[in-house]
């Protein structure tokens, strides 16, 4: 299996989870607002502070993102480029985000695929503070209660990164039960969520969202990509068990 080696010792526990409950709904995110200040009004405006959004098109401007990178360091296993910033509208074709909260504010890690007003087609890691929305959209969420993803220091990847954490639970119309995941460095993606279901009896599941990075790819048609850190965003998941 592929691998690149952390700055810091692996954790034990491979998989960091919360168990809470859930809820789809959809909402459209407000033009002229920063994506991040529309992600938030939506959730808080169906009662919760955090979960996952897809996007399956929209438009925003100004619009900025980053890409993967080797670290000019060596403290990290991998890092970003600098920022790019596109002129124009920028039309997205889709996108992943989570919604959480970094140092006691509301955050987000999105990644996505988007076009810009040259007609190139690009993807990569969304930056929360300067991508704006242009025209309204609608979106589809998946509302958590009982967990929160919360950005904190990593030691064995060395960056501040989103994990579940416990959250007391409100009353909120939350009717699912859901499972708030952060898959650590070096394991099989499909595998490693497969081994979680069977542990703890989930016989059938949705993957709602979901974003990260990858050590390349292989894809059924015979495609790679080089196995460096690729970026990931989950459009949708199921699983089922095996009989």
């Amino acid at each position: 299996m592929r691998s690149i080696e952390q700055p810091g010792p692996p954790v034990p526990e491979r998989i960091q989870w919360v168990e809470a409950r859930g809820r789809a709904f959809s909402f459209t995110l407000a033009a002229g607002l920063p994506l991040l200040e529309a992600a938030r009004r939506g959730f808080a405006e169906a009662g919760f502070s955090g979960g996952v959004l897809s996007m399956r098109g929209g438009a925003l401007g100004p619009f900025a993102y980053v890409m993967p990178a080797l670290s000019k360091t060596g403290a990290n296993a991998a890092f970003y480029s600098d920022t790019f910033r596109p002129s124009g509208i920028t039309r997205l074709k889709l996108g992943a985000m989570t919604l959480g909260e970094r140092d006691g504010a509301p955050f987000f890690h999105c990644h996505g695929l988007w076009t810009e007003t040259d007609g190139s087609l690009h993807g990569g890691h969304i930056l929360p503070e300067e991508s704006i929305v242009a025209e309204s959209f609608a979106v589809e969420a998946f509302g958590i209660d009982g967990a929160m993803f919360v950005a904190e220091p990593d030691p064995e990847t060395n960056f501040k990164l989103f994990g579940p954490v416990a959250r007391a639970g409100t009353d909120v119309k939350a009717d699912s039960r859901a499972f708030a995941l952060r898959l650590r460095p070096n394991q099989d993606f499909a595998a490693a969520l497969e081994t979680f279901c069977r542990q703890h009896g989930i016989l059938r599941a949705r993957i709602h969202g979901g974003v990260g990075s990858t050590i390349g790819a292989h894809f059924t048609d015979g495609r790679t990509v080089v196995p460096f850190a690729t970026e990931l965003a989950i459009k949708a998941g199921t699983h089922r068990a095996r009989r």
